[in-house]
Parts: C-alpha cells; sequence; structure tokens
C-alpha cells in the first residue's frame, strides 16, 4: 500500500514538473512573439524570437529537469520510450502535462498581452491578413513550403534536437557538466533556429504547437487555425515524433551501441598493466633472489 501511495505521488510530481515546465517554455517563447509583432517589431525581431525559445527550454529544464529529467516535449518523450529511458505506462502522462502546459502558457501569453492584443486587432483576432496574431502562438508554413517539404523539415530539425539533446545527456560521451545541461541543450534550439527557421519557425514540439494552438481556437480565433494551409496543423504533430524517433534510432546505431566497446576496451587495459606489474614484481624478486644467494 506504501509502495503504491509513493508511486502515485512520484508519478504526480513528475506530471507537475512537465506541466510546469512546459508552461515556461511557452510562456518564454510565445511571449517574445508576442511582443515582437505587437508592437510592429519595434520591441523585437527574429533575433529575439530565437533568445525567447531558447531561454524559455533552457529555464523550463532548469525547472523540471530534477525531477522528470524536462522532457517537455511528447516527441523526447518517445525517444526516450524507444530507447528504454522512460517507461511507457509512463509516456501518456507525460504528454497530458506537455499538452496542459503548453495551454497555460498561451494563455499566460494572452492574459500578458491582452490589451496590446485588442489594440493591434482593433478586437478582431484573424489568423490571416495583415493583422493576423494566430502565428504569435502555433506555427504556419511559408509560402513556399509544401506539405511534404513541411513533414521532412519537421522530421529532420527534431531528429537533430534529440540526437544533439542524447550526446548532450550520454555519460558515456563527453556530455555537458552538471547543472549546466539546460544551456547546452537551449544552445541546440539556437542554432536550430538560425539554420532551419526559415520554413515554418521550428515547432518541434507537437504540445508546444497543438497546445496553443487549441488555446486559439477556443480564445476567438476559431477553427481557422485547423483548417489554413491545407490542414497544415498535423504536420508540427506527427513530424516531430518521426523525427524524434529516427533521431534516437541513429545516435544509438552509431554512438551509444559502440560505447560496449570502449568500456570493453577500458576493461581490458587495467588487466594488462595489472600483468606488467606482476611480471616487473616477478622480475624484481627474481633478481633479489640472485643477490642474496651471491
Amino acid at each position: 500500500m506504501k509502495q503504491h501511495c509513493a508511486l502515485k505521488h512520484g508519478i504526480f510530481k513528475e506530471f507537475l514538473a512537465e506541466f510546469l515546465g512546459t508552461f515556461v517554455l511557452v510562456l518564454f517563447g510565445c511571449g517574445s512573439v508576442a511582443q515582437t509583432v505587437l508592437s510592429r517589431n519595434t520591441l523585437g525581431e527574429s533575433l529575439t524570437i530565437h533568445l525567447g525559445f531558447t531561454t524559455g527550454l533552457m529555464m523550463g529544464v532548469y525547472v523540471a529537469g530534477g525531477v522528470s529529467g524536462g522532457h517537455l516535449n511528447p516527441a523526447v518523450s518517445l525517444a526516450m520510450v524507444i530507447l528504454g529511458k522512460l517507461k511507457i505506462w509512463k509516456f501518456p502522462i507525460y504528454v497530458i502535462a506537455q499538452f496542459l502546459g503548453a495551454f497555460a502558457g498561451a494563455a499566460g501569453v494572452f492574459g500578458l498581452y491582452y490589451d496590446a492584443f485588442m489594440d493591434f486587432t482593433s478586437g478582431i483576432l484573424s489568423v490571416t491578413g495583415i493583422n493576423a496574431t494566430a502565428h504569435i502562438f502555433a506555427s504556419y508554413p511559408g509560402r513556399h513550403l509544401t506539405v511534404l517539404g513541411g513533414f521532412v523539415d519537421q522530421v529532420i530539425g527534431t531528429g537533430m534536437l534529440v540526437l544533439c539533446i542524447l550526446a548532450i545527456t550520454d555519460g558515456k560521451n563527453i556530455g555537458a557538466p552538471k547543472g549546466v545541461e539546460p544551456l547546452a541543450i537551449g544552445l541546440i534550439i539556437l542554432g536550430i533556429s538560425v539554420s532551419m527557421g526559415m520554413n515554418c519557425g521550428y515547432p518541434l514540439n507537437p504540445a508546444r504547437d497543438l497546445g496553443p494552438r487549441l488555446f486559439t481556437a477556443v480564445a476567438g480565433w476559431g477553427m481557422e487555425v485547423f483548417s489554413t494551409a491545407d490542414y497544415w496543423w498535423w504536420i508540427p504533430v506527427a513530424g516531430p515524433l518521426i523525427g524524434g524517433i529516427t533521431g534516437a534510432v541513429v545516435y544509438f546505431l552509431l554512438i551509444e551501441l559502440h560505447h560496449s566497446d570502449h568500456s570493453e576496451q577500458t576493461h581490458q587495459e587495467p588487466e594488462e598493466e595489472e600483468d606488467e606489474e606482476e611480471e616487473e614484481d616477478s622480475s624484481l624478486k627474481d633478481k633479489y633472489e640472485m643477490i642474496t644467494m651471491s
């Protein structure tokens, strides 16, 4: 009974950590977009948005990392399940917490800038047009982007995100100093944002995109947030999940799988050193005996 209660208490703590960490991510990230758009680029630009999401992810991982690992992303959680680093029964609990945290983060941004939204839009919340504001909360494709191109974009971007996260947190790799991992993970987002953000703004996270999109649907933008751009909404949901699996498999096959060879080699080296020491000891013993006999 006590063990069962402890288990329930443990998963509840992890749920709250993922919720709060994702809330922080979206509040900083979408907040930076809101400040840029609603000020008509007078208080922000592309780089400030990149820094907003970088800071949001970094702080979100600091908030949740010690309790749940700070996934903040269903694609990352799925990758951990694939690698056996997260129990599969925890996966839906993590995902629900992440979606709720992202939804709450979007609500926080809307509440924070409510007056600015009303001034910018004259009370008309639109998805497209000169005063569109839905893109503050969720991703929408560039005019040049096809459905296939968007899907590939999300698979590659999320694959790189997961692959680099695994490298940073791999204790048998170079890794990052203890306590600095969230900073290194934040820099991954900064790198992706300045190199892969042109197509659709690097959502890379089903919770971070769909949670705020659901918020906009109920907060006044309507169901157009799902139908716009040939029903684009599913691309930043499905693409990152496939990308997360791809990144996990690539890292496991090309890096993690070969750690065993290194460990065996390091295990053999001390044995060889011990043999050499024994030989030296025996030779010294022989010399000593020869001296004493003479």
